[in-house]
């Protein structure tokens, strides 16, 4: 008599059908509202950015704090716009659009706040690998070099403690991203934080301990998200003192991290045949640009190379 257990078991040889692959729920339905954004009426969905709605026609606002992955924390202040009836100049990366406003995105009151902002950091931090905020310089005919040579700046020795990353805070104009990135917005590890005050103020560990000692975990992603080049690949630092960094003639591939089954992507930087650096794509909806220490510093093995010798000698089975 069959084992009534068993009756019901599915045969190994005959596939089980795959089940519907689940699909994420449709977003619920926004009100659209009405703004006028530099004399153009347009309609945005309720709880759009202003910079977001500037940037829906067209519209480039410069930003140094924002990044798409990051909660704005509104600190760089030249992403201001002009409000009708506010007293002051408002941030577009935070400031929800309201029914009925007017914004002027370019007026002589903007222009002048972002050239003041873009010349008072210029004169006290180095710009030399930050060409975003070098390009929003000469778009507002900013001139750091008005303020004179004995200008206050934050200069300091370059932070070298680890064979990953290089720390050089002499160019950091606080955002705050590492912050972020470090934080709730991405790591969690909270290993970093904003400390002290005016020219003082500077990113810090806990207690100011050396980095290897913090609770930092190598992530890199304060390094993804650095606009200005404070943080930087060691592999990256290294060519530059030699003089041999040329992202002209570098190359980009995305592929997939080979360390476990997440599927984050990364995108390789080459040049002359060698990673110098990975990034990831803030658009991917796995880690929305975020990475571990595996998949931001763990490509050193695809550049081995095995020794130059004589060949293995034949065995019989090789012979046969």
């Amino acid at each position: 008599m069959s084992d009534p257990t068993n009756a019901a078991a599915p045969n190994p040889l005959i596939p089980i059908p795959r089940g519907p692959v689940p699909l994420a729920p449709p977003a619920a339905a926004r009100c659209q509202i009405e703004i006028t954004i530099d004399g153009r009426k347009l309609s945005v969905p309720e709880g759009t950015t202003l910079l977001e709605a500037a940037r829906s026609i067209a519209i480039d606002t410069p930003t140094l704090c924002y990044l798409e992955n990051l909660t704005p924390v509104n600190v760089c202040r030249v992403c201001v716009v002009e409000l009708e009836g506010s007293r002051t100049l408002v941030p577009a990366c935070s400031r929800k659009a309201e029914p009925g406003m007017s914004i002027q995105t370019d007026s002589e009151r903007v222009r002048l706040s972002r050239k003041l902002v873009l010349e008072f950091l210029a004169s006290s931090v180095d710009t030399s690998t930050a060409p975003a905020l070098r390009s929003y310089m000469e778009r507002y005919d900013a001139h750091p070099e008005r303020f004179g040579a004995s200008a206050a700046t934050v200069a300091q020795p370059v932070k070298i403690d680890n064979e990953l990353y290089v720390r050089d805070y002499g160019k950091c104009i606080l955002c705050y991203k590492c912050v972020e990135a470090c934080g709730e917005d991405a790591q969690n590890t909270f290993a970093i934080a904003v400390a002290g005050r005016g020219f003082a103020a500077g990113i810090s560990t806990e207690f100011e301990i050396p980095l290897p000692e913090s609770a930092c975990v190598y992530c890199g992603n304060c390094i993804g998200v650095c606009p200005t080049g404070a943080l930087m690949f060691k592999s990256e630092f290294d060519m530059r003192q030699a003089g041999s960094w040329d992202e002209s003639r570098q190359t980009q591939t995305d592929t997939i991290c080979p360390y476990c089954g997440v599927g984050c992507t990364l995108t390789v930087h080459q040049q002359d045949n060698q990673i110098v650096r990975v990034t990831s794509p803030l658009d991917q909806q796995v880690t929305d640009g975020h990475l571990c220490i595996k998949g931001r510093f763990g490509w050193q093995f695809v550049q081995i190379t095995a020794p130059a010798g004589p060949p293995p000698a034949s065995t019989p089975k090789d012979a046969a």
